[in-house]
This record gives structure tokens, sequence and C-alpha cells, in this order.
């Protein structure tokens, strides 16, 4: 192994060009391959930014030639020679210095490496544990480093925007106390209080808030976050916020804000200008027409409530559910009646894995006639009144699904996806970005037989719906949105709460007393009776939004260091167990045994 010594830098690996013809330079970077052609060694060099081809000649310089011979994958090299541009015919157009070569008079191998676990000059699929495991190596792979080239650009266009905007950047506490904000927390235990804990926070939520009530005015913060929750592609137990709050707004406000941002992201990240206002849509509309709060608006297959029309029709299944208090309805999927009963059984099942208890479906004719085992039990008036609904034509199939809203919402908003999936309805090129406004404040909770916050306990409802909160809670609308792009949340927030009075009514419909609140919360309680301004704020997700922009399946991808979905770390193997003196220290008994 050799030293830099003397060497210096003086170029990237993307930049030499033409232009560069007979310059002296030194190069330094990893062995991507090698290639020996008659003699003469060929290596692509590789850094963060690109490739460089170094030629090895042994008419001219043998004794480095003759060194070369021993280069391996991923050895670590500093080069100096002559920049030569290729003969004709020998340029390579996928790389941008694929006009030019170096002609190498000086070789030091700076380190050796392993042979890699699996191949980084090549598109194959590679286990994702294998890669988690050797992640210093996977992140050398073009399309790892051109993740993470992303996220740094995202990250420096969202704080110039927000500085421009004057907000501030302030760090917010990472060890603070438990408090309900949906998820179960990760806790620490603290050496110096025996006995209590620290959680690692959720979200800034409460500590944004008190900044308002400091007078900050305008805060955010790029912060991590915790969340002790099940795992799967787009959750991570730690993950990356873009974090804001503001004071004396409204929701108009924060519509302006949010767009700006998404717009100033998108244009310096991917080069692209997107269309703003974003369209908005109630939550009670993007349940009604695609079953969920989180609709992707790049396609059709809207849902069609068909439950006055079939509440008397001969079908008794139909019939039954809606004298039940549920509800029937429907997907036009256009054009799909060359469908298998193959096609129709799997999904079936599929709707089956989100409670519903059947599919029954409908092939519409070339002549207009209905093909289904449930054709029979409808009359012609009723066929013909579901087909203008469902605005069918030759050629369409017809889904329906009956059951309680809950559970005929869930199936139909995951057929919706994916028939959206089997007829390559969608693009990761595409974006569509859509508002989701007037949550319902409150969602009963049948295990606990109390309501629960939507969102947090500290968003503000609508000032016409204050009264409900005594008389009818759950028909409470907030004062909350969320942002959806491509059918995932990305972010979202909220009015918030400034006034202690209407924060006790709040607490008391969610069944925390007046003990529970001061304990857990007296501190904001104090706070709200200093001056609180009237202010709101919201959240993006930063590891959801670089997946979108990425292209990626999972927000894995577009992590350094991510977690597996049972939480852990292949690479550092956490987390792991720790000595009998440790715990001992924190007041936690060592002869704890681990399950299973």
């Amino acid at each position: 192994m050799e030293s830099m010594g003397d060497l210096k830098r003086t170029h990237y690996l993307n930049q030499l060009t033409k232009a560069d013809e007979g310059r002296e330079v030194i190069l330094m970077g990893w062995v991507l391959r090698r290639r020996d052609h008659g003699g003469v060694i060929f290596i692509d060099l590789r850094d963060r930014y690109g490739l460089t081809q170094v030629v090895f000649n042994p008419e001219t310089n043998p004794e480095v030639h003759a060194k070369a011979h021993g280069l391996r994958s991923e050895w670590v090299l500093a080069v100096r020679g002559t920049v030569a541009v290729r003969p004709e015919g020998m340029t390579n157009t996928k790389m941008s210095t694929g006009e030019i070569e170096v002609m190498v008079d000086e070789l030091r191998i700076l380190n050796q490496s392993r042979t890699p676990p699996f191949p980084l000059d090549e598109e194959v699929e590679v286990n994702e544990n294998l890669r988690l495991k050797y992640r210093y190596m996977d992140l050398r792979r073009p399309e790892m480093t051109k993740n993470l080239v992303i996220r740094h650009k995202a990250c420096q266009a969202m704080r110039s925007f927000l500085h421009a905007k004057d907000f501030l950047e302030i760090e917010t506490p990472v060890l603070t106390r438990s408090t309900p904000e949906g998820a179960r927390d990760y806790l620490v235990p603290s050496r110096v209080n025996p006995g209590r804990f620290y959680a690692l926070p959720q979200s800034p939520q409460l500590f944004k808030q008190l900044l308002m009530i400091a007078g900050m005015d305008r805060y955010y913060q790029i912060v991590r976050c915790f969340r002790d929750e099940d795992l799967r592609a787009d959750r991570q137990p730690e993950f990356t916020q873009i974090d804001m709050e503001l004071s004396f707004v409204n929701e108009e406000d924060m519509y302006e804000i949010g767009e700006g941002m998404m717009k100033a992201l998108f244009s310096e990240t991917m080069g692209r200008e997107i269309k703003t206002p974003f369209p908005r849509i109630t939550y009670a509309e993007a349940i009604n027409r695609y079953g969920t709060d989180r609709p992707d608006t790049r396609f059709g297959l809207e849902l069609t409530d068909l439950t006055a029309t079939v509440e008397n029709c001969g079908f008794k299944v139909f019939r039954t559910v809606v004298k039940k208090g549920g509800m029937v309805k429907s997907i036009n999927a256009r054009g799909c009646a060359t469908f298998s009963r193959k096609d129709l059984d799997v999904l079936t099942e599929y709707v089956a894995d989100f409670g519903a208890r059947g599919l029954a479906w409908v092939k519409v004719k070339e002549d207009g006639e209905w093909q289904s085992p449930i054709t029979k039990f409808f009359t012609d008036e009723e066929r013909k009144a579901m087909a203008a609904k469902l605005d069918a034509n030759p050629g369409d199939l017809l889904f329906f699904v009956a059951d309680r809203p809950q559970v005929v919402h869930a199936a139909l908003a995951e057929l919706r996806l994916e028939l959206a999936r089997r007829l390559d309805l969608t693009s990761k090129d595409d974006f569509d970005l859509v508002w989701v406004t007037d949550f319902p404040l409150l969602e009963y909770d049948h295990e606990q037989k109390r309501h629960t916050a939507v969102h947090h306990p500290f968003t503000a409802p609508r000032e016409e719906d204050i009264d409900l909160l005594e008389s009818d809670p759950g028909q409470a609308l907030s004062r909350a949105y969320d942002l959806v792009l491509n059918g995932i949340e990305i972010g979202g927030g909220s009015i918030r709460i400034h006034q202690k009075p209407l924060q006790d009514k709040v607490f008391r419909a969610l069944g925390i007393d007046d003990d529970e609140a001061g304990d857990k919360f007296s501190f904001l309680l104090e706070a709200l009776e200093s001056g609180a301004p009237p202010h709101g704020g919201m959240a993006f997700g930063l590891d959801r939004l670089m997946m979108l922009l990425s292209g990626r399946d999972s927000i894995r991808d577009v992590i350094a260091f991510p977690k597996t979905q049972k939480a852990s770390c292949p690479m550092t193997e956490a987390p792991s167990k720790v000595s009998r003196r440790q715990l001992t220290e924190l007041s936690l008994k060592p002869d704890w045994k681990e399950q299973g």
C-alpha cells in the first residue's frame, strides 16, 4: 500500500473533455472494472461524480503497466497521466468523459479491497439484507449515489426557500417526555433519575407550538423523528421531516407556503415546473370517490355509490347489506371485459385481504347484455339504472362490493390501485399533488371506548363545529390538511388550538380529564395562557418525498443507513445486547430474558 504523498487530485472523474487534451492530470478513485486488450490495460476509475477511463500501455511505461496487472475491483488508486482523445469509433456516449482517456505515467495503490459481496458495475437484483449489511459498498453504486445527491439538493432547495420566506431554523430536543401522539414512543432510561424515562420525539409538535408562543413567528427544522410502529416500505423507526410552524396564519397561508416549497423542490431537484395552486378535495369527497383519504389522482376508476339504486333489488346480498346500514359501491374497469375467470378469482382473493367477503362482477358484452352469475337477480330497469350511474359501455367490467362503509372503501380503494397496476395506468414520471381538507377532528375507538384524535390533540376544530364537541364530537370537522402525491401522503398539518378554554374542551372530548392533562401537558396549558398567538404548521416526510422523486419503491433506498422491516441494522447489528453493568447503572433488571 502506498500514500498519496505529494499527489493532489486535479479533477473529479466526470470533468475531463476533449478540451483537456494534452493536459497532465492527477485522478483518484475506485476500480470499477478492468479490461486487458492485447496487453493494454483499461481501467474504469470511479468516484462519486462519474467515471474516467485510464490506460496502462506496456510500450510507454512497462513498469507501471506491470504494476497494473494486479489491480482488482474496488481497489483505491491515484494516477498521474496525460489526457488523450480516444481513437475514432471508440468514444463512449454513455459517459460524460467518453471522448477522452488518460494515459497513465504513475500509479499509486492507496488501498486494496476484498472481493465485493455483490457486483457494483451491473444492474442486478441483490438481496436487500445483503445490501444493508454492506451498505458502504451498496452506496458506491451510481443509482444509490444519485439518490443521496437528490436528497441533498432537495434539502438545499427547501432551506433556501424557507430562508427567503423569513423562517428561522431552530433545533428542538431529542430527549423529551412521553406524550400521546398515535404511535408507541421509543423510551430512553435516565441514569441520573432512576426509574424515569425520556422519550424520543415522534415529532417536535409541542416544541414548535411553544416557539410560536415565544414569538419566533416562523420556524422550520429538518428533523429526525422516532416512532415504534409496524414497518413497511414507506416507514422507518427513525425518519426525517421538514417541519414548520407559523404565527398569525390561516389555511390559505399554509397552502401557499406548502405549494411554494414544493414548486421550488421540483424545480431545483428535477428541473420540472409544477402547476400551482394544487387541487383540493375534502376528506368526505376523497373517501366517496376513491375510498381513501390519500387518493392517487393520476387515473380514473372512481367509486360509484349504488346503495340507493339497489336497496330493493332482487339480489339478496345487496338488499340485506343495505337494510343493515351498509352500502354497495362499484368500479367500472373500462375495456376490461376480456379478463379471464382466473383473473376475477385472483382479484376476489385480493380484496378479501382488506375485509371484503366477496367481489361481484359483471361483464358488459358487445351487444350491451350483462354476463355474470348475478345478472338474473336484477330487473331490466335495475340493470339500466346501474349502467347509467356507472356509464357502462360494451367491453366494460363492473366490480361491486357490498358491506359496511369502512370495508367497502378499503377493499375498492385497494382494488382500484391493483387495477391501475395491471392496466399500467400510471408512470413514475407523473406527479399529481392534491390537498385533502376538512378531516374529522375525532374518531371513535371501539376498543378504548372513547374518541381519539384523527391527527393530534392540538388540532383546532372548525369554528362552526366547536359546539359539537359537547353535543356530538364525532361530527366535528378539523382545520387539518394533508398533501398527497401519487396516492402517498407526503405531508400535512393543521391550524392549532391557541386558547386554553378550547384546548380544555378538546381534551374533555378525548376523555382526557384535568389531572391527566395537567400531568402530561401542564407546560403547554400554562403557555397557552401566556399570550399564545393564532398559529398553524405542517410537516413533510422527506424520505417519502425522496422515494417518489427518485422513482424508488422503498424509502430504504433513499436513506443512507436505514433499518430493515424488523427495525434492525444488518451492518451494525443494532439493536444489540448490553452489559449487565450498563443495565444496573440505568436501574433496570439485569436478569431480563430474551423472548422467543
